[in-house]
């Protein structure tokens, strides 16, 4: 038949195989558009949200272990969210495979409004598109090594929500910040960091019911150094209060506040007892079999602030 048309045997294998991959492309991509409910609406009151940033720690064996471990877990707690934020490269598979009760979000969002030439950016737009529920915005990493400004992070979160996914904002102070005492902290959280995005998203209820602010300790974070639960709740009464007095009482109420300084199985039911403390942003855990244990012992926490 190859030589009927024309065709060697190799160039007839090179379009077989062509044809073969654009369809599993094709099919992860019509898999990915199935319905996604991980993300919780805020009518049915404030859960918990845990979220497990997978950073850039994935190869795609890795991926397939991690989307078996999270499928094989039974029904989430009803007062928790859980998200996961995989690598760029891994959303398509993660949206496609991952099960639909738990949210899906990017590690970045671009400043963007619309489709164009912005090579190696993500439009929000994409991110909703491809099954991503939230963006993760801020994070200290991206801060630190892209020198992201307060005001470019304010910018991202605006363009997720414009695009319909959620902003997971993170902000967070260096050692020397904390070491320098609560006016400090409050000044690089709340002067600089939290300004910057009030001033870009406004102060509408309904735009902040997109946010969740994700408080990074910085020197917390890999660094062998531990916040204490008690540490943990006073910086989030800071920036609770802050909110209260900036935007008002009831979107203070309602805006959930994730702590992210390497929370752990272990310590993860003493975090959740914290009043204040509203949900987690996992690291290297979220990697691990530890990650189901950090919902598990936050139930157990949640259970006893009651």
């Amino acid at each position: 038949m190859a030589s009927q048309q024309g065709l060697s045997p190799f160039a007839v294998m090179g379009i077989t195989l062509v044809v073969a991959g654009v369809g599993a492309v094709t099919m992860i991509m019509d898999k990915g558009k199935k319905e996604r409910k991980g993300r919780k609406s805020a009518a049915g009151g404030k859960k918990f949200c845990i979220g497990g940033n997978w950073k850039c720690e994935t190869n795609c064996a890795k991926v397939k272990e991690i989307i078996a471990r999270l499928n094989g877990m039974a029904k989430l707690p009803d007062g928790i969210e859980v998200f996961v934020a995989p690598p760029m490269p891994h959303l398509a598979t993660v949206t496609a495979e991952l099960r639909a009760d738990i949210a899906v979000s990017s590690q970045d969002c671009g400043n963007l409004t619309k489709y164009g030439a912005f090579t190696g950016e993500a439009f929000g737009g994409m991110l909703e598109d491809i099954g991503c529920e939230w963006a993760l915005v801020g994070h200290s990493e991206r801060r630190s090594y892209q020198s992201e400004s307060n005001e470019l992070v304010a910018q991202k979160a605006k363009a997720a929500i414009d695009a319909g996914i959620g902003a997971v904002v993170c902000i967070g102070e260096p050692l020397e910040v904390r070491e320098a005492g609560i006016p400090a902290l409050k000044k690089l959280l709340l002067d600089d960091q939290m300004t910057a995005l009030v001033k870009v998203v406004g102060k509408d209820a309904a735009v902040w019911s997109q946010i969740v602010i994700a408080y990074e300790p910085v020197w917390a974070i890999g660094t062998g150094k531990t916040a204490t639960p008690e540490d943990a709740q006073e910086t989030h009464k800071i920036i609770r209060d802050w909110v209260s007095k900036t935007c008002g009482a009831a979107i203070a109420k309602d805006l959930r506040i994730q702590y992210g300084g390497s929370v752990k199985g272990a310590s993860a039911e003493k975090m959740a007892l914290q009043p204040d403390i509203d949900g987690f942003l996992v690291g290297g855990s979220s990697l691990k079999d530890d990650f189901l244990d950090i919902i598990a012992n936050a139930e157990k926490g949640l259970a006893a602030r009651k």
